[in-house]
C-alpha cells in the first residue's frame, strides 16, 4: 500500500515527480526512504501510462 501518498494516479505522478526532482537521485532511494513498495508505485502510474525512466529519474 502506498501509505500517506495520493490515491489519484495523476496527482500521485505529480507528487514522485517532484520528489524525485527535489529529493532522491533514484527511484530506489525514494522508495526505500518512504518505504513504499517500488512495484506497486510504478502499477499504480501504469494506469495512466507513466513508466520510470531512469535517465531522466521521473516518470514520463
Amino acid at each position: 500500500m502506498l501509505a500517506g501518498l495520493p490515491g489519484d494516479p495523476v496527482i500521485l505522478l505529480s507528487v514522485i515527480n517532484t520528489k524525485l526532482r527535489d529529493y532522491y537521485p533514484t527511484l530506489d532511494a525514494l522508495c526505500d526512504d518512504m518505504q513504499i513498495d517500488r512495484k506497486e508505485l510504478a502499477d499504480k502510474l501504469d494506469l495512466i501510462d507513466y513508466a520510470y525512466d531512469a535517465g531522466r529519474n521521473q516518470f514520463v
